[in-house]
């Protein structure tokens, strides 16, 4: 009887996982660091141009270096073992911590004195949802502008991820890390070392950036607006400088640049860096989620294009750099303009919005379901069909040689049923506030898949959100933050279980 309750203490403690908050207070105190090292720029941006927002950021900067030592001081003698719930917790608080420390600079310098209406930019920025509460951007300094941009380019790929390809001892548990913060229901990994991964897709994340910033001026733009379109482009964030976005410039050269490096954003890092590192090309086109995409933004940009011609008398070239433009910003959530889609025929407007629920790639900068999610639901369609007509035969499913295994078409399943969920709730929460239906619909697919623009007549492609109660505000931030790490890595900390200690 002894030796029973004996084994069954040794199975209890072998499961038994406390969180180490030690460990998340040591990593999240060396982040705030890394955060202040980046708003520092932005000082340095306000004190080139002489402007007003210099005291906000050295200020801001000062709070967040002394919570930053507060936090490295309460995670003092941690032990460096880090398992899946820490994971999830770091990488949830660290999102939640950038956007709460990164709006101070808004409300410090008075520029967006209420800090619901800063946080939803902030959260709008690391999130690269681009939704923003601001009407008139362009009274705004430069610092601040640089700011907004900036906060986009870094959470493109991830904020973890671009610590662990910095600075890859600051994080421990990286791989736990990597799950946790990845995008796509299929982790693919460069090399067997998380760091040169990430240090290998950020190289790539770094050359598309720069090569946009040159296209950028080449074409015509200025430094200063080459550096802020270029970082929110490839981050598909599309956060702007002018309250026009590209449509400000007149220029169908820059739109087609736009386009260009948006559609590159919305690729698999994974795939991109084997087509233009390892010149394997082909490998691209062989790829079943890099073909549905262009399948995708080839059928949606020919169809509105047509309805434009004649709906709306557009000549060809206009229709078809319009049509192009607006499906990859949407369907990359991008959110840049060159077109007020709010005054397009209606019928374009479920376009759209399929776009904005599809998504580009998984392992991009773009959010949305992603279209290896799509082409993983079509093949499991074809199965049932070929299961109903065959009920004994086994039907394995392959997406380009990898196996997909049942729990990942269950986990598929369930991902899908939390984003319907989340999204009818979401809408009638809107739709109870007082929103029209299609912007109440829009908003939610708009920040669950961080793509920012809405389509509607009261908060148009085109206009700010600032209209909106705060409370629905705050709504929808979290769903920013929700879509951006993909659902069950924020809602899996509310559950009972997450906080039992086995």
């Amino acid at each position: 009887m002894s030796v029973k309750g004996n084994i069954v203490v040794i199975r209890y403690e072998s499961y038994k996982e406390m969180l180490n908050f030690k460990l998340i207070y040591k990593i999240l105190g060396q982040l705030l660091f890394l955060e202040a090292l980046l708003m520092s720029l932005c000082l340095a941006m306000a004190l080139f141009y002489r402007e007003d927002d210099a005291m906000a950021f050295a200020i801001s900067i000062a709070i967040i270096v002394g919570s930053g030592f507060m936090l490295k001081y309460k995670g003092r003698m941690a032990e460096n073992s880090m398992n899946r719930r820490d994971a999830y917790l770091l990488v949830t608080l660290t999102w939640a911590l950038f956007s709460f420390f990164g709006a101070f600079p808004f409300t410090i310098s008075g520029y967006v004195p209420d800090y619901t209406d800063a946080f939803f930019e902030t959260m709008s920025g690391f999130t690269t949802t681009g939704a923003t509460i601001l009407d008139d951007v362009e009274c705004f300094p430069h610092g601040l502008l640089f700011w907004r941009s900036l906060t986009q380019w870094i959470g493109g790929l991830g904020i973890v991820f671009f610590t662990i390809a910095l600075l890859p001892s600051l994080v421990g548990g990286q791989t736990k890390v990597f799950a946790a913060e990845a995008t796509g229901p299929i982790k693919t990994k460069l090399h067997p070392r998380i760091s040169t991964s990430a240090k290998w897709i950020w190289s790539i994340y770094l050359m598309l950036t720069i090569a946009c910033i040159l296209s950028y001026y080449v074409a015509g733009m200025g430094l200063f607006d080459s550096f802020n379109y270029a970082m929110t482009t490839t981050a598909t964030g599309g956060f702007s400088t002018h309250n026009t976005s590209t449509e400000f410039f007149h220029s169908p050269s820059l739109e087609y640049i736009c386009t260009f490096f948006c559609f590159l954003s919305g690729v698999n890092f994974t795939l991109l860096y084997a087509a233009v590192i390892k010149f394997k090309i082909k490998e691209l086109f062989r790829n079943s989620e890099f073909r549905f995409y262009i399948f995708l933004v080839t059928v949606f940009s020919i169809f509105i294009m047509v309805e434009l011609i004649v709906m709306r008398n557009y000549d060809i070239e206009h229709a078809f750099r319009s049509a192009i433009f607006q499906v990859v910003s949407f369907i990359t959530t991008t959110g840049l303009f060159n077109d007020d889609a709010a005054l397009w025929p209606h019928v374009t407007w479920v376009v759209l919005s399929m776009c904005m629920f599809i998504g580009a790639c998984s392992g991009s900068t773009s959010g949305g379901l992603k279209c290896i999610r799509g082409v993983i639901l079509l093949r499991m369609v074809k199965n049932e069909f070929r299961q109903i007509l065959h009920p004994n035969a086994v039907l394995p499913m392959r997406i380009d040689g990898v196996n997909v295994p049942n729990d990942k078409r269950l986990t598929l399943l369930s991902f899908l049923t939390v984003y319907l969920i989340l999204s009818l709730v979401c809408s009638f929460t809107m739709i109870a506030a007082g929103i029209d239906s299609t912007n109440s619909i829009t908003i939610t697919l708009s920040c669950l898949g961080n793509v920012g623009p809405t389509l509607g007549l009261e908060i148009g492609p085109t206009m700010s959100w600032s209209i909106l109660p705060d409370y629905a505000k705050w709504i929808c931030t979290i769903l920013m933050l929700i879509g951006r790490l993909e659902i069950f890595t924020v809602l899996v900390i509310f559950t009972p279980e997450f906080w039992k200690e086995s």
